[in-house]
């Protein structure tokens, strides 16, 4: 397949981001952008988060659990290290 040549203007960080990614993953910034497009286009992102938002919506008791737990053992230590029994 022919390829053609884009030019695009970005911040210098998310340029040193596609970079480091691309990089990461053994492609070139052309290749990794690619495939963001395909991903995008083939609805990939979105299915992916839509599963990471079901996912949190199934288990966000057990993440509100552990959060409360950390918090509360914090302020137990903040209390000169005693804790309730």
């Amino acid at each position: 397949m022919a390829k053609t040549q884009l030019g695009a203007r970005v911040d210098e960080d998310i340029a040193d981001l596609a970079k480091k990614r691309a990089a990461d993953l053994g492609l070139s910034v052309g290749d990794y952008l690619a495939r963001l497009v395909q991903d995008d286009a083939s609805g990939l992102r979105a299915r992916a988060v839509e599963a990471a938002g079901r996912f949190l919506a199934e288990h966000q008791a057990i993440f509100d659990e552990a959060e409360e737990g950390a918090e509360g053992a914090g302020q137990g230590q903040a209390a000169g290290g005693a804790r309730a029994a």
